[in-house]
């Protein structure tokens, strides 16, 4: 499964979030799909040190926050508001255990360039 992050009109979340609502009632494996009005929206939300931490932490697997802290070597508190965001975004998800992880095997961006007039 992969999630696939992008640019959509506004409402659009909404109809996506019950075609996958459906999907998975019926069983169907889903990719994750989320949706941001701007570039602006969408590179605010998820920041260049965000994906470097999804990126380290796919690398590493399962663990714990202070673990991936050490990892990404980076200070403890700007890693935990970090994946408090991500695990917002619905990018990152907790164990039964309470380690964190990456559901998904790829995570894309598609910002699509508007047409020229």
């Amino acid at each position: 499964m992969k999630a696939i992050i992008d640019l959509a009109p506004r409402g659009t979340a909404f109809k996506t979030a019950a075609a996958q609502l459906g999907e998975a009632e019926r069983g169907a494996s889903t990719d994750y799909r989320l949706h941001f009005e701007s570039a602006r929206a969408l590179f605010s939300a998820l920041t260049p040190a965000r994906i470097e931490l999804l990126d380290t932490l796919r690398k590493a697997g399962p663990c714990s926050v202070y673990a991936l802290a050490g990892a990404a070597q980076r200070n403890y508190s700007n890693v935990h508001r970090d994946v408090a965001a991500l695990e917002e975004l619905g990018l990152v998800e907790r164990t039964a255990e309470g380690a964190i992880h990456v559901p998904f095997e790829t995570v894309e961006i598609h910002v699509a360039l508007a047409d020229a007039a």
